[in-house]
């Protein structure tokens, strides 16, 4: 895919949420990716690219949060605001696909907006926060507070790859901490916080649509339970699937070889591919 991905912005009710697109299937893919310190929106190219094969089937829609979010910003507001921004696009009947953080705005748009997501797909996420799921969150958040970018980079990526992958993108972790700007640190403290009371567990049971929901057996963020738990509400649905990778780390999204081959099959299983 050579040709530059364009960053595109959508204005709602008083907010602004940057997001890109490419594609040119029928059919519509949203994702909403997890926390992090920089923008999803500067990698805009290399998550074309990652996502190369869904091209054909869908138009895929990567949003952002809020470029300027308050003070206090739930992820419950997070759902209510990336919703409308889907909706201000004129999107509907929408695949869905949340990780980490991604993942938990996607099970609550799904659930307050069942006729709007048409199969769902969460990835390395939780159903609920605990003070075990927190605390390393809780950590970061008092990095980015004290302006150690470089600490909070190290941190947050040895929490979420494997330590092999770790090993090997320490130095360019230590070049990106250089660049961040306190405005960035600033807005990852809001997105972070954000998560601290987040408890969807109970509802999930009101989600209508065909779940995948994929973990894995090392994750060191949110803990090697919470796909298990997510499955437990759903015990007995039909249109309900579970797959765990091992030794992929939280961030199974980027590590795992078949991860999106696997996300392909449930949201397409006609796909050629």
């Amino acid at each position: 895919m050579s040709e530059k991905i364009r960053i595109e912005t959508v204005e709602k009710n008083g907010f602004k949420m940057n997001f890109f697109r490419f594609g040119h299937g029928d059919k519509t893919l949203v994702i909403l990716p997890g926390l992090s310190i920089e923008s999803v929106m500067n990698y805009a190219d290399a998550v074309a690219a990652a996502y190369g094969l869904f091209a054909d089937r869908f138009t895929v829609y990567v949003f952002d949060r809020s470029e300027e979010p308050p003070a206090e910003y739930t992820v419950d507001d997070m759902a209510r605001d990336t919703a409308a921004a889907i909706r201000a696009l004129g999107l509907d009947e929408i695949y869905l696909f949340g990780a980490s953080q991604g993942g938990m705005i996607a099970m609550r748009i799904a659930i307050t907006e069942p006729a709007l997501v048409k199969k769902l797909v969460l990835g390395s996420t939780a159903a609920r926060m605990t003070k075990a799921r927190y605390l390393p969150v809780k950590k970061w958040i008092g990095m980015a507070k004290a302006g150690k970018a470089e600490e909070l980079y190290l941190a947050f990526a040895e929490a979420i790859y494997p330590r092999d992958i770790f090993a090997q993108a320490k130095d360019s972790l230590c070049e990106s901490a250089k660049a961040v700007t306190q405005k960035e640190l600033d807005r990852f403290v809001i997105l972070a916080e954000s998560m601290k009371d987040f408890d969807a567990a109970e509802e999930l049971k009101n989600i209508t649509c065909p779940i995948l929901a994929v973990g894995s057996d090392d994750d060191r963020v949110l803990g090697t339970d919470a796909a298990a738990e997510i499955a437990k509400q759903f015990d007995g649905r039909q249109d309900f699937e579970l797959y765990t990778y091992s030794g992929c780390g939280h961030a199974a999204y980027d590590t795992a070889p078949d991860y999106k081959e696997r996300l392909l099959r449930f949201l397409a299983p006609d796909s050629p591919r």
